[in-house]
């Protein structure tokens, strides 16, 4: 009986999760076809969908896994150089940009995974500061890779090069510049995009922490020792959020590079490995609603602070001060889903007794 209370919780804190990412789709689109939106937040309504996957992957590692990792952004670095290099081949034979949008995003999510398996063998053995110091390194590796690279694209199809001048071109175009990163991207990303990435990776990571696998991860989470005492493969498991988390921050890499026709690789450098870090501090370990919620909140909020120029900052930190406490805050994180769910009971009785 309890197990089926708690089972019923989860997925009513779910369905919450969802309807709420979806009448937020629908809000901002209603507001968009009356003009209500500045051209300046209309910009970010991307980028913003591309900080909620990357900070609700990394909460599967920080918040689900318990694993502290401060090298996220170079999954998505390496999501978003693979990708939008398809991308550029795929639209250079015409063809509709959702399918080019989606191939890209696949492609990304694969590369990062493949990164992800082979970081995550010898880093997940470490623990603690050590992990975080070795993804940390490897974020800037991944950075200093991407400066010294070089792609094109002609008719005998791609080059690489790691010196600019070695690489043979018969015309053709330079789609990864070195230092100058991508050049002449094909804007084909979307806010409607952006919000189908979202709720597939809320299906993933929802249905994930629901399994059984899900619960020997945060069993490993809990207390490592008694996991592997009862027979649960720590090694295996780390690696599957791990691997999962990797592939949805290059989605996400794919989908925010899409959005610029120059993209850079200090774009992804250790600052934003540490922002959405924040994302997930402030949001609640483990609260994926929560990380949605700060990774809106702060990646509009400099926007509409900016007229307040002498008091933003201050503003800026006191947000983050409330954020935190409420995002944390057990009671007032449940009061919502209380509610909700006293409207829904009082629905249907309603019904009942119309029947």
């Amino acid at each position: 009986m309890n197990k089926l209370k708690t089972m019923n919780k989860t997925t009513r804190s779910n369905m919450i999760t969802y309807i709420m990412v979806i009448a937020a789709f629908v809000i901002v689109q209603v507001l968009l076809g009356t003009g209500s939106i500045s051209s300046r937040l209309t910009g970010q309504l991307v980028p913003i969908c591309a900080y909620i996957v990357m900070a609700i992957s990394l909460n599967l590692t920080v918040g689900v896994l318990g694993e502290l990792s401060l090298g996220h952004a170079g999954f998505m670095s390496a999501g978003a150089f693979s990708g939008i290099v398809v991308a550029s081949v795929l639209s250079q034979n015409g063809g509709s940009e959702p399918v080019i949008l989606l191939i890209s995003m696949l492609v990304g999510g694969v590369v990062a995974a493949i990164v992800g398996v082979i970081v995550g063998v010898p880093v997940l053995r470490l623990q603690g500061d050590y992990l975080a110091i070795v993804t940390l390194a490897f974020g800037e590796i991944i950075k200093g890779i991407v400066n010294n690279l070089y792609v094109g694209l002609d008719a005998n199809g791609l080059h690489f090069s790691m010196i600019k001048n070695t690489m043979q071109m018969e015309g053709g175009k330079v789609l990864i510049n070195g230092p100058m990163g991508l050049t002449g991207i094909p804007r084909i990303a979307s806010f409607t995009a952006g919000f189908v990435l979202i709720m597939v990776c809320l299906f993933i990571i929802f249905n994930l922490v629901n399994s059984k696998s899900g619960r020997a991860i945060m069993a490993l989470r809990d207390n490592r020792i008694a996991a592997q005492s009862v027979g649960i493969n720590v090694t295996n498991y780390k690696l599957m959020a791990f691997v999962i988390s990797a592939a949805m921050a290059g989605m996400a890499g794919v989908l925010f590079a899409a959005n610029f026709s120059t993209v850079v690789a200090s774009k992804f450098d250790f600052n934003t490995s540490i922002l959405i870090l924040v994302f997930v501090v402030l949001g609640g370990l483990g609260n994926m609603r929560g990380s949605i919620i700060a990774a809106t909140v702060l990646t509009v909020l400099p926007e509409l602070l900016r007229q307040f120029s002498d008091y933003r900052m201050l503003v800026y930190a006191i947000v983050l001060i409330v954020m935190m406490l409420v995002t944390n805050n057990p009671t007032l994180r449940n009061g919502l889903d209380m509610v909700i769910a006293k409207f829904s009971k009082k629905q249907a009785k309603g019904e009942n007794a119309n029947v």
